[in-house]
């Protein structure tokens, strides 16, 4: 098993189907860093062939012999494949132990000079010693690359934030000053990569690229406007067109920008007719939610939705939303409403 930085050193040699493994297996209790690993590594697939994606979850009742046939049958369009099983509590059972055994034999035993048809990609939670010195385990770690995300200790997330904030083309300012707004940060977020990762986007956000004043960072963070942006985009989504349109009142008047706003319901809209395209191709509704990290309140919101909100209205909603883009950055959108806060109002209509 290889801990981040040999996962990293692989990821730079990938520059042919060749150097991919069969198997990867992921482990860990960080969300976001499992994530971004996960889809890092997706991306180098997507680039070089591997363009068809299935998702598994294990649950009760799991059908073990469709990991195993997927090892075995071929691609209905001719491309390459990348599958996905999730098992979410790194337990899956006597049944379960032996089929992964089962697969593990079944990947050792097939060979490709040009790199494997399918690459197979197992998450798991973090997992204690006894289930690493499993024989399930050390037979998936075998047959392909088992990685291990560790978590981020607490006395480096400064060092992090700063880094990711590198990464959007802003800095923090040097010195005494510079290193309190770091703290600030990770003290707010309480260990959160998830919600530091959001605050970092929001400062991408508000402010050009460049230098980052400690009152500019802590404006940012202690900003919590009374009709709340995630609060808006779960309104929206239960098709609440008058609380739409108060909370929109509120953060007008509250001056929240419009960008933020903006970003916000984009993204639901994106991820809406995402699966909107998903389920009406027969997919499981649930399956799709736990595969694109749907959960609390959306995890009811979206079903509802999907059943409400009609393809084409998704489509113009995501029309408009590209023009009040196009609004926000200072040009023409002659379709739309003058104000692009009326614009919003548009959308939300659209998804009652």
């Amino acid at each position: 098993m290889v801990k981040t930085d040999a996962f990293q050193s692989h990821l730079k040699s990938l520059a042919a189907a060749s150097a991919f493994h069969p198997l990867y297996v992921f482990s860990g209790d960080e969300p976001l860093l499992m994530m971004e690993s996960i889809d890092l590594l997706r991306s180098k697939a997507r680039q070089l062939g591997y363009t068809e994606r299935e998702v598994m979850l294990q649950e009760r009742g799991f059908d073990w012999s469709a990991l195993l046939n997927a090892g075995q049958t071929m691609s209905l369009f001719g491309d390459r494949r990348w599958i996905e099983l999730r098992i979410p509590t790194g337990k899956p059972g006597r049944d379960g132990a032996d089929a992964l055994k089962q697969f593990s034999a079944q990947i050792a035993s097939q060979s490709n000079a040009d790199g494997p048809e399918t690459i197979f990609c197992i998450v798991l939670p973090r997992l204690d010693m006894k289930t690493k010195s499993s024989a399930w385990f050390s037979s998936l770690d075998e047959a392909g690359m088992a990685v291990q995300i560790d978590s981020l200790d607490r006395g480096h997330l400064p060092s992090w934030i700063a880094g990711r904030l590198q990464k959007q083309g802003q800095s923090i300012q040097s010195g005494p000053a510079g290193q309190r707004a770091l703290e600030f940060i990770a003290e707010q977020v309480e260990g959160n990569l998830i919600a530091a990762h959001q605050e970092i986007q929001k400062l991408g956000l508000l402010y050009p690229a460049g230098e980052l004043s400690e009152e500019q960072v802590r404006s940012a963070i202690l900003k919590v406007a009374r009709y709340n942006v995630f609060e808006l985009s779960e309104a929206m989504l239960a098709g609440d067109l008058p609380r739409v349109n108060r909370m929109l009142d509120g953060l007008k008047g509250e001056g929240e920008p419009l960008v933020l706003i903006l970003w916000s319901i984009t993204e639901e809209l994106r991820l809406l007719s995402k699966l909107k395209m998903a389920s009406d191709s027969g997919e499981s509704v649930q399956q799709l939610l736990r595969a694109n990290r749907v959960w609390g309140n959306k995890e009811r919101l979206y079903p509802a939705a999907l059943k409400r909100v009609q393809s084409s209205q998704l489509r113009q909603a995501v029309q408009i939303a590209a023009g009040l883009d196009r609004q926000s950055k200072g040009l023409q959108a002659a379709e739309l409403p003058g104000d692009p806060w009326d614009g919003l109002r548009l959308v939300g209509n659209l998804l009652r």
